[in-house]
């Protein structure tokens, strides 16, 4: 009876440690890079040895193909907030892009390592094809979003006009996320100014 006890005590250890390595890391990889973040570096950004860290994770990769899964499950989350919880087109502009960009915003702020994982060229193919999907899934989203407010623009630009946004909004996320306090606020308001003036004239061709 009291091994059955101890043992789900000794999972929930063990998995408190792997969340504490992938936040350690996430913060190597934010302030270092990829290449240059080493698993003697991660664990002791977690506070432990790197015998304890190889416990729980065999190299760098495996950390970074944990971490990546991590971010991949919580960015999907972000993006079902951002363009599931309801109706696409009666909201005035400006409430649905709050709606947009508010959760995919704080997914960014929430996890700085993010970008440094995915946004470089070297990151290693398997942890790019881990975000391709969710990816691609976002582009459809954003399709969607403009074919229900934008319904006179063809589909051609249409699909043209969500990577744009999308890709204004990836160029300007980094602005945020390295601003602090009040200047990080006026960043996101900045933020939301530039796509809701891509988005105006968009809408205007409703016919």
């Amino acid at each position: 009876m009291g091994e059955q006890v101890r043992a789900p005590r000794r999972q929930a250890r063990g998995e408190r440690r792997i969340q504490e390595i992938l936040d350690a890391a996430a913060k190597v990889f934010a302030e270092a890079g990829y290449e240059a973040a080493t698993t003697n570096r991660i664990a002791a950004a977690a506070g432990i040895s790197p015998g304890s860290l190889y416990q729980f994770f065999s190299n760098k990769e495996a950390i970074a193909q944990a971490l990546a899964d991590r971010f991949v499950e919580q960015m999907g989350r972000a993006h079902r907030e951002a363009f599931e919880s309801g109706d696409l087109v009666g909201p005035l502009l400006p409430e649905m892009i709050d709606r947009m960009l508010d959760p995919i915003l704080a997914f960014n702020i929430a996890n700085p390592g993010f970008k440094a994982l995915f946004a470089r060229p070297d990151m290693p193919a398997g942890l790019a094809s881990a975000a391709r999907p969710i990816q691609t899934a976002l582009l459809g989203r954003v399709e969607a979003v403009l074919a229900a407010r934008a319904p006179g623009v063809p589909e051609g630009e249409r699909a043209r006009s969500a990577r744009v946004m999308i890709q204004i909004f990836q160029a300007m996320v980094p602005l945020v996320t390295s601003s602090r306090g009040d200047e990080r606020e006026a960043m996101i308001t900045e933020v939301k100014k530039v796509l809701r003036g891509y988005l105006e004239p968009l809408e205007q061709r409703r016919a």
